[in-house]
C-alpha cells in the first residue's frame, strides 16, 4: 500500500481495503518542518499492525520529501523510539 501526502488537508493517508483509510495529521511549522499531532486507524482494524505500518511509511514519505518532524502524538513518538533508524530523525 502506497501512502499519500494530502498537503491540502495536512495529512498522510494510507488507503486500506473496503474504502477505509488510516491517517496521520500534522501541523506545518515552516517549509521543512512539521509536528505529527494525530494518528488514526479504523477501530475494526486496530491491533493488526496497521498503525505501525502507517507511521513508518509516513516517516519515509516525509523525509523523502525533505521534511523533518516532531512527534507530538504519543503513539507516533513510541514508534519512532522503537526503531533506531527513526529515533534520531523524528524528535
Amino acid at each position: 500500500m502506497e501512502i499519500i501526502h494530502d498537503k491540502k488537508n495536512k495529512s498522510f493517508i494510507l488507503p486500506l481495503d473496503n474504502g477505509l483509510k488510516a491517517k496521520v495529521d500534522y501541523i506545518l511549522e515552516n517549509e521543512t518542518s512539521m509536528k505529527l499531532v494525530h494518528s488514526e486507524v479504523p477501530i475494526s482494524l486496530r491491533g493488526e499492525g496497521i498503525g505501525k505500518e502507517l507511521v513508518l511509511k509516513t516517516f519515509d514519505k516525509l523525509t523523502n520529501e525533505g521534511f523533518e518532524a516532531t512527534a507530538v502524538c504519543s503513539y507516533i513518538r513510541a514508534v519512532a523510539k522503537r526503531h533506531s533508524k527513526w529515533s534520531k530523525i523524528i524528535n
